[in-house]
């Protein structure tokens, strides 16, 4: 969905794979004038799985799913140890308490150190997820993360498995500072007005809102991130985007200022419950190592 409306996709006017999902109507020309062909439908969630399911298989649903592994193994841990190790520097030590600049200042540092560690993952994802929306003969049909990665190293060079890096630690920097601090805020909030006790409950809660604000903070950054790590560079030819300021230009002035919110329902239908399981089970794990 991030990529529906891309004026550089190859034949646009044919082009039914997904997530285009360009449904055009036939057109006809005069002597006297070109009719352009109309805009892609633009399509939702729903009806984007459902494409994907009948033109490629339950499978595709989970495309890129060995990177996806392989960034949040890289990504999360990293960005959640830095980010525990700033907490445990910068809280006071007679209140117990960390106020929120540096609470977003740790989720910044720690979250633009994952992100960098974890781009080629990141890239290698990317463009696994989006192979189905290429003609067949442009396809790079990538059948692992370590398949995608050593290719585009010997095809591209070792700097491609960083292309996009500098937008990848924007919104990572952007997610964890929104996602860390804004989850230990609202937790604090609760306890402090005793709206519920520190349990599951609260757990829950704080990591759903936590979820729904990363959400909002980084999908304009996420789209253009999305875009630029898939565009396919022509030798000899020049790149659809300069970076990642082009990009956003071109989408903008292309497809409106909305644009920068394709795929928000995806995002947050992710995000929510990618949250809630990974504060949840950190909470867990807190538990069993403070016995230790």
């Amino acid at each position: 969905m991030q990529l529906q409306g891309e004026s550089h996709v190859p034949n646009p006017a044919v082009q039914t794979l997904r997530p285009a999902l360009a449904f055009q109507t036939t057109t006809t020309t005069t002597s006297s004038a070109i009719h352009m062909p109309p805009p892609p439908a633009r399509v939702g969630p729903v009806a984007t799985g459902i494409k994907i399911f009948r033109t490629e298989g339950v499978a595709a649903l989970f495309s890129g799913v060995s990177a996806t592994v392989l960034r949040q193994t890289l990504y999360s841990t990293t960005r959640m140890g830095l980010y525990d190790i700033l907490k445990q520097k910068w809280t006071d030590k007679e209140a117990k308490t960390m106020p929120l600049s540096r609470k977003i200042t740790a989720g910044l540092i720690a979250g633009g150190i994952g992100a960098a560690v974890g781009n080629p993952a990141d890239v290698a994802m990317v463009r696994m997820q989006a192979d189905g929306r290429l003609p067949v003969s442009q396809r790079r049909n990538y059948t692992s993360v370590v398949d995608a990665i050593t290719r585009m190293t010997k095809q591209e060079g070792v700097t491609s498995l960083w292309r996009g890096s500098s937008l990848t630690v924007n919104r990572a920097m952007l997610v964890t500072a929104s996602q860390l601090a804004s989850y230990d805020q609202i937790k604090e909030m609760i306890l402090e007005n005793g709206l519920m006790k520190d349990g599951l409950g609260t757990h829950v809660a704080a990591s759903f809102s936590a979820g729904f604000v990363a959400a909002v903070a980084s999908n304009p950054v996420d789209v253009i991130k999305t875009r630029v790590m898939n565009m396919k560079v022509e030798a000899g030819q020049k790149p659809p985007y300069a970076g990642a300021l082009d990009c956003a230009i071109k989408t903008v002035k292309a497809e409106g200022p909305m644009a920068l919110y394709k795929g928000f329902i995806p995002t947050i239908s992710r995000q929510g419950p990618f949250t809630v399981v990974l504060f949840v089970t950190l909470e867990q794990v807190r538990k069993l190592l403070k016995d230790f």
